[in-house]
C-alpha cells in the first residue's frame, strides 16, 4: 500500500506548488489526453508546467493578487484544470461555477465570491457574465478559453503576457508564502434550496484527501482516469488532484456526455469516477435483452466465481462468452476499478458488475468533506454500504441517526457566513452531514435517507424515498421516479421515461414516438405499472407506491429540477408539480 506521507510532500506542499512539482518530477509523462477534430491528443507534464507558469505570470500582469478570487465556467477539459493551476498558483482562490448555472446563478457565486478574474469557456458562457457584470462591480477580467467575447481576452493572450513579463521571482514568492491552512476552493453547493453556499475548502483539506486516495490505492501511477464529471463538483476536482500527485494520465471526456460509452471503449481507462446514473445507463443497456431469470443466475455464477468460492465451470465460461466479458468491453476492456458516488445507487447494480468482473466500489463524502468520508476498497467492501470511515477520518451517529463526521477533510467554513458555520457544526466540533445512516459491527456505513427528504405520512410513518427511487430507475423505461407522500394518507410517485429506451420500443409496436403522447399511452401506463408491482413487492404495504403521473418531459438541470450530479432537487420538483401531486390524493 502506498505510503501516504511520502505522497503527499512528493509534488509539493500546497496546491499552489502543484504544477510547477509535477512538471519538474514527472517530465514527459503524458498529463492528459483530450479529443481535438476525429484523433486524441496528449499534453506531458513539463508542458503543462510550462502552460500554467505563463497563465499564472498572465494574471499578475492583469493585477491579481495573493488572495483575489477567480471563477471558472467552463465544461470539463484541460483548460479547466490549467486555469485552476495557474489562480492556486498565483496566490488565488479558484471559484468553480457550474457550466449549466443560468446567468442569474452566475452573479450568485461570482458575486459572493466577489471575483476578480472570470475565465469563461466560449462566447455562450461569456454571455452569462455579460448579462450580469453590471451587479459584479468586483470583477475586472473575463478571459475566454475558445473563440471571441466583447471585452474578453483570449486564453492564449493571457499565455503570451505571462511569457513576455517578468514575474517570476513574485509568483515563487507567492506560492511559498501560501500556507496549508489558506483556503485553496470555493465550491458552491448546488443544495435543492436556497441560494448556494460557499464551501472553503483549504490546501491542507485537498492535500489530506489525496493522500488518502493514494494510501487506498485508488488512483496509481499506472493507471488513466476518464474523466466526464463536471469540475465544479468536488468529486471530480480531488480525481484530479490525486492523479496529478502521482504521475497518472487524466482523458477528458469530448464535451459531448452522449458519447461517453463509446468513449470508455475507445480510450480504455484503468479508472473510472461518475455519478450512477452513468453506471445504471450501461446496466440498462447490457441488460436489457436479457430475461430476468438468465441475468440473476448470471449473477449468482459471477458472484460466487469473483470471490474465489466455485472454480470456473461451463455456466460460467457460457456467460462469460454471452455477458461478461461484453460488460468489460463496454467500460473499455482495461478497467481495474470504478468509483460511485454523489448519490445513492441500488446495490443490484454493484452485484452485476462485480459479478462481470468490473469493480464499481461505492464511496461517500460531501463537499463540506473535500468528497470523501467513507469508502468501499478493493480489500474491505460491502454491496449496499458505503464502506468504512478512510483513513483519519471519524464518523459517528448523532442525534436522529444523523452521521456526524471529523477529520482532517472536513471544511473550515462557509464563505462569508457565520451563522451556517455555526449551524453546520456540533458543541464539540462533529461536521453534520445531514445524512441519516447506520454503522454495522463491521464498521461498514450505510446511508438511509437524507434529514431533509425523510418523508412522514399522515400516519406518522417515516419513509426514505430513494430506496424505492433507486429501484424504479433499474428498470430500462423509467428515466428518473420522484417520491412523494410527506403528510399525505399515502406515497405517490412522479415517473419520467428513458427516451433512449422507450422511443425504439415504441416504434417496434406501431405506438407514438412522441414522449408527451406516450406519457398518456395505456400501453406505457402497464409497463410502468409492472415494474412498479415488481418494486412495491420488496417493501412494505405503508411504504408501496400506491398511484403515479407520468410526466411528458424528462427533469434536467436546465429546468432548475436537477443538480449537476444528476440529482432530484426534491423541493423544485415537489412545488414545480404540485398540482399533479394533488391531483393523486383527490
Amino acid at each position: 500500500m502506498a505510503d501516504a506521507t511520502e505522497l503527499e510532500q512528493a509534488t509539493g506542499r500546497t496546491i499552489a506548488d502543484l504544477a510547477t512539482a509535477a512538471g519538474e518530477r514527472f517530465g514527459d509523462r503524458t498529463a492528459v489526453r483530450f479529443k481535438r477534430g476525429d484523433g486524441w491528443q496528449e499534453t506531458s507534464y513539463a508542458d503543462v508546467a510550462t502552460f500554467v507558469k505563463e497563465l499564472a505570470g498572465g494574471l499578475a500582469e492583469l493585477g491579481f493578487q495573493a488572495g483575489d478570487r477567480a471563477c471558472i465556467l467552463a465544461d470539463t477539459r484541460p483548460e479547466w484544470v490549467y486555469a485552476s493551476f495557474a489562480v492556486s498558483s498565483a496566490g488565488g482562490i479558484v471559484v468553480p461555477i457550474y457550466p449549466t448555472n443560468s446567468p442569474k446563478e452566475c452573479q450568485w457565486v461570482a458575486g459572493n465570491s466577489e471575483a476578480k478574474v472570470a475565465f469563461v469557456e466560449n462566447a455562450d458562457q461569456a454571455a452569462k457574465i455579460e448579462k450580469v457584470r453590471g451587479e459584479l462591480p468586483e470583477l475586472e477580467h473575463v478571459v475566454i478559453f475558445d473563440g471571441s467575447a466583447d471585452g474578453a481576452i483570449s486564453l492564449d493572450e493571457l499565455r503570451e503576457r505571462g511569457r513576455t513579463s517578468d514575474h517570476a521571482d513574485e509568483l515563487a514568492k507567492r506560492r511559498d508564502g501560501v500556507s496549508e491552512d489558506d483556503p485553496y476552493t470555493i465550491i458552491y453547493t448546488s443544495g435543492t434550496t436556497g441560494n448556494p453556499k460557499g464551501v472553503v475548502l483549504t490546501h491542507a483539506n485537498a492535500g489530506s484527501v489525496s493522500a488518502v486516495t493514494h494510501q487506498l490505492d485508488f488512483v496509481t501511477a499506472d493507471d488513466s482516469q476518464y474523466l466526464y464529471l463536471p469540475l465544479a463538483h468536488v468529486f471530480a476536482l480531488i480525481c484530479v488532484l490525486g492523479a496529478w500527485d502521482i504521475g497518472a494520465p487524466i482523458i477528458f471526456f469530448s464535451g459531448n456526455t452522449k458519447l461517453i460509452v463509446p468513449e470508455l471503449a475507445e480510450t480504455q481507462p484503468t479508472y473510472f469516477p461518475s455519478v450512477p446514473r452513468i453506471f445504471e445507463k450501461i446496466y440498462t443497456l447490457v441488460t436489457s435483452n436479457i430475461d430476468s431469470d438468465t441475468l440473476k443466475k448470471a449473477v449468482e455464477v459471477g458472484m460466487k466465481v469473483r470471490k474465489g468460492e466455485a472454480e470456473p465451470d461451463e455456466t460460467f465460461n457460457q456467460f462469460e462468452e454471452k455477458l461478461y466479458k461484453n460488460v468489460r468491453a463496454a467500460f473499455g476492456g482495461d478497467i481495474r476499478q470504478a468509483v460511485t458516488g454523489a448519490a445513492p445507487i441500488a446495490p443490484d447494480i454493484l452485484e452485476f458488475f462485480y459479478a462481470c468482473g468490473v469493480t464499481v466500489l461505492e464511496g461517500w463524502g460531501l463537499t463540506e468533506t473535500t468528497g470523501i468520508g467513507c469508502v468501499n476498497t478493493p480489500d474491505a467492501f460491502k454491496v449496499g454500504t458505503v464502506g468504512k470511515p478512510a483513513p483519519g477520518i471519524e464518523v459517528k451517529i448523532g442525534d436522529e441517526g444523523e452521521l456526524l463526521m471529523k477529520g482532517p477533510n472536513v471544511f473550515t467554513e462557509y464563505w462569508r457566513n457565520e451563522e451556517a458555520t455555526r449551524e453546520a457544526f456540533t458543541g464539540d466540533g462533529w461536521f453534520r452531514t445531514g445524512d441519516v445512516g447506520e454503522i454495522d459491527d463491521e464498521g461498514f456505513v450505510k446511508i438511509t435517507g437524507r434529514m431533509k427528504d425523510i418523508i412522514i405520512t399522515a400516519g406518522g410513518k417515516n419513509l426514505t424515498p430513494a430506496n424505492i427511487e433507486n429501484e424504479l430507475k433499474q428498470s430500462r423505461w423509467i428515466s428518473q421516479a420522484v417520491m412523494h407522500g410527506d403528510r399525505r394518507p399515502f406515497p405517490v410517485a412522479l415517473i419520467t421515461l428513458d427516451e433512449e429506451e422507450i422511443i425504439p420500443w415504441a416504434k417496434e409496436q406501431g405506438l407514438p414516438t412522441d414522449v408527451a403522447e406516450l406519457a398518456e399511452n395505456d400501453k406505457i401506463r402497464e409497463l410502468v405499472q409492472d415494474c412498479l408491482d415488481g418494486v412495491n413487492a420488496n417493501h412494505a404495504k405503508v411504504a408501496q407506491i400506491k398511484k403515479f403521473k407520468i410526466l411528458d418531459h424528462d427533469l434536467s438541470q436546465e429546468t432548475g429540477e436537477l443538480t449537476p450530479t444528476l440529482k432530484v432537487k426534491r423541493n423544485v420538483v415537489n412545488d414545480k408539480y404540485a398540482e399533479l401531486f394533488d391531483s393523486m390524493y383527490g
